[in-house]
């Protein structure tokens, strides 16, 4: 393993994470200038554990996705940020592609696309396709994450070169199915209020028609398919997450039409 120190700040955000973040640090701190991670008040213990990791810890009240992550670059001393979060690790060979990028001086792109693969829960498997391929290395001269508090995204300047990575990111996200409808039921929440923020309304079509054709989606097209029965699950989970979104925008607009009928009395 290389001892290199690149020119690179990687930044993570966390609440309540002490069983994951370590190995999320322990993916990068070996090759990266520095690690921070950015806390919004844990009561686990993720701060020592990140500390005894070796990240630099920062306290900031929850703003929401986008801010949080903006507020993180604020803090890195690099131009070049690796953005990962506490679930996620960096594969060996992504890392290798990573250092071979800084080895002739500093690299030909502004920003650098990475799939992110979930890996199966119960499994070693990690999940063959991925609709997540987002902008995770970028120099944050030429490029910030978005202020949005759900969509939470590298948004590059214009003129901003970016290029594909092969390596991939492992995303470790069920720590239980328990905590996995948890975390759907706040995230849906989220997205529904952005959603009507938006402008976006309610569709009663959406409502009735997006179970089922987000299932075929996922298991088909998303190949949970080659999962088997946890790639079933994946699949309605993923389905699920997007009827909920649709029922909570919905019951979010009749009720704040309702509350504004009654002041209007």
């Amino acid at each position: 393993m290389t001892t290199t120190k690149l020119p690179i700040s990687v930044t993570l955000i966390t609440l309540n994470e002490a069983d994951r973040v370590e190995q999320a640090i322990h993916s990068v701190r070996d090759w990266v200038d520095e690690v921070i991670v950015i806390d919004s008040g844990s009561q686990d213990g993720t701060q020592a554990v990140a500390e005894s990791a070796g990240a630099r810890v920062i306290f900031n009240a929850w703003p929401g996705y986008g801010q949080q992550k903006r507020f993180a670059e604020d803090q890195a001393q690099n131009d070049w940020i690796l953005n990962i979060d506490a679930d996620e690790r960096i594969l060996a060979e992504l890392r290798d592609e990573i250092l071979s990028l800084f080895t002739s001086g500093a690299p030909a792109a502004d920003g650098y696309f990475m799939a992110i693969h979930d890996r199966l829960y119960l499994t070693d498997q990690l999940s063959a396709y991925t609709p997540y391929n987002p902008v995770r290395l970028y120099r944050k001269s030429r490029g910030r994450y978005s202020e949005s508090p759900v969509h939470d995204r590298v948004i590059m300047q214009e003129g901003a070169t970016t290029t594909q990575l092969k390596g991939r990111i492992a995303h470790d996200s069920l720590r239980s199915f328990y905590h996995r409808i948890e975390k759907m039921n706040d995230y849906t929440e989220a997205q529904a209020a952005d959603l009507l923020a938006r402008g976006r309304k309610a569709s009663r079509f959406r409502i009735l028609t997006d179970f089922w054709t987000s299932f075929i989606s996922g298991y088909f097209f998303r190949g949970y398919w080659r999962g088997g029965l946890m790639g079933f699950i994946y699949a309605m989970n993923f389905a699920y997450s997007r009827f909920l979104r649709q029922i909570k925008c919905y019951e979010q607009k009749v009720l704040k039409s309702q509350n504004t009928e009654k002041k209007d009395r």
